[in-house]
């Protein structure tokens, strides 16, 4: 498949100020409890539908980490038996054969996988989404708001030294109170690497 084909995708759910995480990494201020009468329902036909469309996942160690803790917890791997790539200097336990450690060069992990698949997400941290934007990796970004303001925390994006233009392509409201955007990232906004 040519690089042209394939897409990679920043994906965040974050507060409304911005944070991913507490600065502990903890991630419970998720689990909201409001509604918007007016907003949409997710139709889980249409989330199993949509999650096929991706074709793997590149994370960050602590992502990897708060993963295996909510399937700790009994919610599950949300990955399916799709790729997981994750970045890490670390040995951190790895219990399925879709999960792969790499520790070098980001854009040549993303150029390798744009060789492989179409739909490629990037799923967390700050670091990895600050990192993908900075040197112009990254084609879209879709951002999760969650009716929830936490004060301070890990910032969705780390250390972006210059204004990054986005074109608004989607908006959605969910009766959870959570609010997707979705952004094309402007070619000529993106700094090279």
């Amino acid at each position: 498949m040519a690089a042209h084909e394939s897409r990679i995708t920043i994906h965040m759910a974050a507060s409304l100020d911005g944070y991913i995480a507490r600065r502990d990494g903890s991630v419970e201020w998720m689990e909201t409890s409001t509604e918007y009468a007016a907003g949409e329902t997710l139709d889980p036909a249409w989330v199993e539908t949509f999650l096929q469309g991706i074709d793997c996942y590149v994370m960050g160690s602590r992502t990897y980490e708060t993963a295996l803790h909510f399937e700790a917890q009994g919610f599950g791997w949300a990955y399916g038996e799709k790729p997981v790539h994750v970045l890490t200097h670390r040995e951190l336990p790895c219990s399925r054969s879709t999960v792969r450690f790499f520790q070098g060069d980001l854009a040549t992990l993303l150029q390798v996988l744009r060789a492989r698949h179409r739909a490629i997400w990037c799923v967390g941290g700050g670091a990895l989404a600050g990192e993908c934007v900075r040197r112009g990796l990254a084609d879209e970004l879709r951002y999760s708001i969650l009716p929830v303001l936490i004060g301070d925390g890990i910032a969705f994006f780390d250390r972006l030294e210059q204004d990054v233009a986005l074109q608004l392509t989607e908006v959605r409201a969910y009766k959870s109170g959570t609010v997707a955007l979705r952004y094309d990232i402007l070619p000529a906004a993106a700094k090279s690497s």
